[in-house]
């Protein structure tokens, strides 16, 4: 009889699938550099795809954003306002600066946002995030004017 059965892969020999955040940033043919910008504009749309979200940025960083982006025509500023990355060779920690819908629980927001930037940065750089610190500067209640933070009103 010359029956052909499916042979199991050999497991000797099989090459492990990558894991998330050990992606080889040295290999021999060269090292791989990833800017602070690049890691603080991914964790920026990160946070920014969570629902609850409002902004990024305490309102004065805000404000001064919106100047400085008034005045030098943009330049990438608004993608990473309210973030700020530290990055070194194989890992990255973030903070950001959140202001919240009225209504979202918090930690349930703070919990969606650490999620998403974790696996964004891990995924996209394959740097290991070591924390995301989150800050609630402001909350955005229904009926309020997207260009004044609370605290301009609150006297």
């Amino acid at each position: 009889m010359n029956q052909t059965k499916a042979q199991a892969p050999d497991v000797t020999t099989a090459r492990p699938m990558a894991h998330r955040g050990s992606a080889e940033l040295d290999s021999e043919h060269g090292r791989t550099m990833i800017a602070d910008t690049v890691v603080a504009k991914i964790a920026g749309m990160a946070a920014r795809q969570v629902s609850g979200v409002y902004a990024l940025g305490a309102g004065m960083s805000r404000a001064l954003g919106a100047v400085r982006e008034a005045l030098t025509g943009g330049g990438g500023t608004a993608s990473t306002q309210g973030v700020a990355v530290e990055v070194g060779e194989h890992q990255a920690a973030a903070d950001l600066d959140v202001i919240v819908e009225y209504g979202v629980s918090i930690p349930d927001l703070a919990a969606g946002v650490r999620r998403n930037v974790i696996d964004a940065v891990e995924n996209m750089c394959g740097l290991e995030v070591t924390e995301v610190n989150i800050t609630v500067d402001d909350l955005h209640l229904p009926g309020e004017e997207a260009g004044e933070p609370q605290e301009a009103r609150v006297r």
